[in-house]
């Protein structure tokens, strides 16, 4: 640990020293993230970094690297917070063992479907708490991108709750996304995102949750019967700087580009929203039995797996994350009223 804060010390004097010598004015970040090249996030984080390079005359720009050119999420969010790598869009879901509370997003029915009432949650005390418990970890968090929400497939009859009990779904490796299912009596397996196609088709779990483009890009409908349109969960994305990079900035520009990133949220939950939409299109055309849960159903949902989600979370994140989802049920009991 001392031969770790010992390097970590070092890349951040040099990196200070080496943006705050006379002619080195410029920054230039190398941002990654996992997504394909010219999909929703690609795009607007490429604009982020137009508009950032605007703003601040050109002194800090980006170049950004799609589709895990710079290492699996992982590999590029250890770069980061090594001072190795200067920034990262990364999965919250593939974070938790970085830091524990961001599994709070794993929650079902954490985030509101509602545009404007997801982005005041963002912004919130709650969002910024989540934000700032990186920094003791080694990172900058400067805002929460979605990334779009989860709804249900399966190879047997999905119309409404009674129709999860003794069923098998594949979820990432999460105790929180097990709660969930055990709550509405479903058995939950944490399979690689790679093997889900095969293990539908097998049969060796009946259905899966993803966003609608995951669905679609990934054909898991052409093994599927049935979609259940819950947006339930989010794949919510958090973007993080390396402290060594970000102590180079002037206080002005952090400003500008943390507050391009917080805006920019909206925007991407825009072009995510049509994303979506195409996505559908192309899923209804395997012949799916598609059935949408209304408000009512909604909410029975909310009340069976909500509960038992945050009591998993809160059994792994302690104190810390009591504190975490006061603020949140706080926050959320306001903006939805």
């Amino acid at each position: 640990m001392k031969a770790y804060a010992a390097l970590r010390h070092a890349l951040l004097i040099a990196t200070t020293l080496a943006l705050t010598l006379p002619g080195l004015g410029h920054a230039n970040a190398r941002v990654g993230h996992v997504e394909a090249a010219d999909q929703p996030l690609d795009k607007v984080l490429k604009l982020s970094a137009k508009q950032i390079a605007e703003k601040t005359d050109g002194r800090v720009e980006f170049s950004v690297f799609p589709s895990s050119q710079l290492g699996n999420a992982r590999a590029m969010t250890e770069a980061v917070q090594l001072g190795m790598q200067d920034a990262v869009v990364v999965p919250a879901a593939f974070i938790g063992g970085f830091n524990p509370l961001v599994s709070i997003l794993d929650i079902p029915y954490l985030i509101p479907t509602n545009d404007a009432q997801a982005d005041a949650l963002r912004k919130s005390e709650f969002g910024v708490a989540l934000l700032d418990s990186f920094k003791e970890k080694g990172f900058e968090a400067v805002a929460l991108w979605p990334g779009g929400f989860k709804h249900f497939t399966s190879n047997k009859k999905l119309e409404g709750i009674d129709d999860f009990k003794g069923q098998k779904f594949r979820i990432m490796d999460s105790r929180v996304l097990r709660a969930q299912f055990e709550a509405v009596g479903a058995q939950a397996m944490p399979i690689p995102f790679g093997d889900v196609y095969t293990s539908l088709q097998t049969g060796v779990v009946d259905g899966q949750e993803n966003p609608l483009d995951s669905i679609a890009r990934m054909k898991f409908h052409e093994v599927q019967k049935y979609l259940l349109l819950s947006a339930h969960g989010v794949v919510e994305n958090v973007v993080l700087f390396s402290p060594t990079f970000w102590a180079g900035l002037s206080d002005q520009d952090k400003k500008i580009v943390r507050q391009v990133f917080v805006d920019n949220a909206v925007e991407l939950a825009r072009v995510k929203a049509e994303n979506q939409k195409q996505a559908l299109k192309e899923i209804e055309t395997a012949n799916l039995t598609i059935n949408k849960l209304d408000d009512a159903q909604q909410q029975a949902l909310r009340e069976k797996m909500y509960p038992a989600a945050r009591d998993a979370f809160l059994k792994q994140a302690g104190s810390q994350g009591q504190t975490l989802i006061d603020l949140y049920e706080n926050v959320y009991s306001d903006i939805t009223q």
